[in-house]
């Protein structure tokens, strides 16, 4: 039962591997009139391997094209012990179908091995000697045994199995009674291995770790899900805790929020007594990126203020996390206390935030002292991530004090560490950062290239935010290059595409409804301007961000063009709540 070779995803031609010609073949002696096409190579393709390139199996869903088309045979393979249930009238019983030839397989196997054969069903990405060990009760010799009558495969170190034999295997397991203590002992190493990786995520020997859970990812995903599913959600909240920083690291934000949204519809607003950290890091995994809904994010919001007092914490991730929500310190935090319980990681960050808030203040010196030390502290540990942060937040600097050459040095540094960490949703940002720099040093043309590269990266991830964020560097660069319809169009693209749910949307809104007044002013429409500057005003006026200053000096120059020049002088000095108030009630005259 060994499969047929199947074309690597890309293959130039892949009609030159025996799958697909098998396949083909026998389609062809079913209905004289099938032809393999452009149009659908890819279903061929897809049935082969989704059959595994069992050559028996091949030949059944072919022989079902004398009464289902392609398309029908490949969206019934997910029941394919019912769709292939007919083959030859003249083969050999054991052979007229495809459960048929995996039972009489199955029945060679001596009684351990059917045992650990049924049990590695549960095992979704296949597993490594230690994992089988573990779940399924059994060491190498056995999966040896297994290997040698192909039943699995050993590849990059794992045994997988044929999803062929997983689902019959699965049948098996059932019938063994065997599910539930499969899957608990499945769930249980999960939980083991992300424990044991997050425990190194935020070293310097996070790289290695952040591999082992994408090889792992499958399968931790399936326990968690396994966990919500059958109601053990104490386990379900410690597995997603130490997920969190795993799925942020690497840019898997979106695919977290679902798991954490998933379950905590389960859990419910009754927070499980010990782990309210675990359940605070479900909720603001799921609210950051918006899932459930305003209650969610409101409610994520005040189980952060909340457990905000209890720092520092068991889940050192909760730290970052809860910084989304509840913004940096007020003011900077008093570290002796911090030193004789807090993390080197946990110190480091806290540093950073004492960062963020000066800056924040209009601090830059005392923002330039707090990052330069958090970099230092990071960079002790070696860990890439929050030297990211922090190399943004001088770049932000660097900016506010006109160095564009100095902020694109800081840019590349971060984009470099992003890519190291395989992060896309922030090797896009940084690529944004780095272009922002290019326009300001007047390279237009390799500004919107890398624009167009952040894009690109920021597609491929789902990352709307910086997707956004890339298309209104466009519209900037399209704007000083003299095309204002491409300008406009740009702009009104990132605003459509920004979500409403994740915090730092908010400075991309108030950028772009700017460039849109800047864009009105240029075509000497005073009253559009005032409104659009007035919008990105209103939007910048709250804890987190800060007052969106091409708003202001658009909305000043707006006033000096409309004759006003007490209210352009003016307007620069304003408190953020009066100058609010200026732009809506002036916008109403």
């Amino acid at each position: 039962m060994a499969p047929l070779r199947l074309p690597p995803p890309g293959a130039q031609d892949p009609l030159d591997y025996p799958a697909v010609r098998l396949f083909t073949d026998r389609a062809v002696a079913v209905r004289h009139d099938f032809a393999v096409t452009p149009d659908n190579l890819a279903q061929v393709v897809g049935v082969c391997a989704s059959l595994d390139g069992l050559p028996l199996a091949i030949e059944l869903a072919a022989a079902r094209l004398r009464t289902l088309s392609l398309a029908e045979v490949a969206e019934r393979l997910d029941d394919r012990f019912m769709l292939l249930s007919r083959g030859s009238r003249t083969a050999l019983p054991r052979h007229q179908t495809l459960r048929a030839v995996v039972a009489w397989s199955w029945d060679l196997l001596d009684p351990e091995e059917q045992q650990l054969a049924r049990r590695l069903t549960v095992f979704v990405g296949g597993a490594r000697v230690e994992a089988v060990r573990q779940v399924c009760d059994a060491g190498p010799d056995l999966l040896e045994s297994l290997a040698e009558k192909s039943l699995i495969e050993l590849s990059g170190g794992r045994f997988r199995m044929l999803e062929t034999i997983r689902a019959y295997g699965a049948e098996r397991l059932a019938e063994a009674g065997e599910v539930t203590a499969t899957r608990a002992a499945h769930a249980g190493y999960a939980l083991d291995l992300a424990t044991t990786a997050d425990a190194h995520l935020r070293t310097r020997d996070q790289l290695p770790w952040l591999a082992r859970l994408d090889e792992e990812s499958d399968d931790l995903h399936a326990a968690l899900r396994w966990a919500a599913d059958t109601g053990r959600l104490d386990l379900g909240l410690r597995l997603l805790a130490h997920l969190a920083c795993y799925w942020w690291l690497r840019g898997y934000r979106t695919i977290g929020s679902h798991l954490a949204a998933d379950l905590l519809e389960r859990v419910g607003e009754e927070i499980p007594d010990g782990l309210e950290e675990e359940y605070a890091l479900c909720l603001l995994t799921a609210g950051a990126e918006g899932r459930g809904g305003p209650r969610v994010q409101k409610w994520a919001v005040e189980v952060a203020l909340a457990v905000r007092q209890r720092m520092p914490f068991r889940l050192e991730f909760l730290t970052m996390m809860l910084a989304l929500f509840t913004g940096p310190p007020d003011e900077p935090m008093d570290r002796e206390p911090l030193l004789l319980v807090a993390t080197p990681w946990t110190l480091a960050l806290s540093r950073s935030g004492d960062g963020f808030a000066c800056y924040l203040e209009g601090d830059l010196p005392g923002a330039k002292a707090a990052f330069s030390e958090s970099l230092a502290e990071f960079q002790a540990i070696g860990e890439r991530w929050g030297m990211t942060q922090v190399l943004s937040g001088l770049q932000d600097l660097a900016v506010q004090e006109g160095d564009h050459v100095t902020a694109l040095t800081l840019a590349d540094r971060a984009l470099g560490l992003a890519e190291e960490l395989g992060a896309s949703a922030d090797a896009a940002e940084y690529l944004c950062r780095k272009a922002d720099c290019v326009v300001h040093l007047g390279e237009l043309a390799d500004a919107e290239a890398i624009y167009l590269r952040a894009a690109e990266r920021a597609r491929r991830v789902g990352s709307l935010e910086m997707q956004a964020r890339a298309h209104l560097g466009l519209g900037l660069a399209a704007r000083l290059d003299g095309r204002p319809g491409d300008a406009r169009a740009y702009t009104e693209q990132a605003l459509a595409e920004v979500p409403d749910t994740w915090f730092s949307s908010g400075d991309i809104k108030v950028r772009a409804h700017a460039a849109l007044g800047w864009l009105a002013l240029d075509a000497g429409e005073l009253t559009a301007a005032w409104s659009a500057f007035a919008t990105a005003i209103e939007q910048a006026v709250s804890p987190i961000y800060l007052i969106g200053s091409s708003a202001v000096e658009g909305l000043a120059e707006t006033a000096r063009r409309s004759g006003d020049l007490d209210l352009a002088a003016r307007l620069p000095a304003m408190m953020p709540a009066e100058l609010a108030h200026v732009a809506r009630s002036a916008g109403r005259q």
